[in-house]
């Protein structure tokens, strides 16, 4: 199998591995639900940090696909566990406003210096980390890309108005947040 190949294939392969650091890391704590919650977001953020290395972009349909897939969990949740449905659909809401929030005020002061699809991104993956799990990502990913962007700075291989790709390291965020928090 090639290369090009390969990258859609591997998320897909990693899904009982993910599910199983997962549980392992936090025990029995956490519920299966929580779980395909964090597996989707793997998936999903894995895809859109590919996207944006490849191109500088994260599509629309994916972060539909994302914005989808948090339905598709939270509907059933709400008719087995309400009181705790309800809980978690503030908490993703917050998480919603924060993350899409901070990412579009920054977007609209840095006149188009983020792109949109990174507002976007970052809106709907407040919906799976909620409130106190979308800060985190965000100031972990946003310092690894402004240590990335200084390094290749000062090692002349972009200038200061090149561009870097900022959803790898959003991804390199959820991913602490998720594994570590």
């Amino acid at each position: 199998m090639t290369k090009a190949k390969l990258y859609p294939v591997l998320p897909y392969i990693g899904i009982p591995i993910i599910g199983a650091a997962l549980l392992i890391l936090r025990g029995e704590r956490t519920e299966p639900f929580i779980i395909l919650m964090y597996e989707m977001l793997i998936i999903c953020g894995y895809h859109a940090s590919v996207s944006d290395l490849k191109s500088k972009k994260i599509p629309n349909n994916l972060i539909l696909a994302m914005l989808t897939s948090w339905v598709l969990i939270m509907t059933p949740k709400l008719f087995f566990d309400t009181d705790t449905a309800i809980r978690m659909l503030v908490d993703s809401a917050l998480g919603f406003a924060l993350g899409g929030g901070m990412f579009l005020l920054v977007y609209l002061i840095s006149r188009k210096g983020l792109g949109g699809g990174d507002v976007k991104f970052m809106a709907v993956v407040g919906l799976f980390l909620g409130f106190g799990g979308v800060l985190p990502a965000m100031l972990c990913g946003t310092v690894l890309a402004s240590l990335t962007g200084l390094i290749l700075i000062l090692l002349k291989k972009i200038g200061r108005k090149d561009s870097i790709p900022l959803a790898p390291f959003l991804y390199a965020g959820i991913l602490a947040t998720v594994f570590l928090s």
